[in-house]
């Protein structure tokens, strides 16, 4: 959410000197990608899960205690995928001394 204001700062740093300020801009750029990407496979991924899910439930009212299970424990799984990426930029991030 605040890589839009690092990369403009950065951006604009880049154009007045320094090949530091480009090194910084693109690793905003990359951690902004990394994040971006990661949320966009897992929405995907996520409302995947749950229109299966959904069709199960509607298949076999019986079994909807064990879909819901499954259920849970797959969207866990694939959201994990989107805190590492967020830990990933976030790493990016702190170790160029962009974010705190």
């Amino acid at each position: 959410m605040l890589s839009p204001f690092v990369l403009a700062s950065e951006t604009a740093e880049a154009a007045t000197g320094g090949s530091d300020a480009n090194v910084k801009a693109m690793a905003a750029i990359g951690a902004s990608l990394a994040i971006g990407i990661a949320a966009l496979g897992t929405g995907i991924g996520q409302g995947i899960g749950v229109s299966k899910a959904c069709e199960g439930a509607a298949r076999n009212p019986n079994a909807v205690a064990k879909i819901q299970t499954l259920l849970i424990i797959g969207l866990a799984m694939i959201e994990s995928l989107a805190i590492y990426a967020l830990l990933v930029s976030l790493g990016i991030l702190i170790n160029l001394k962009l974010f705190f």
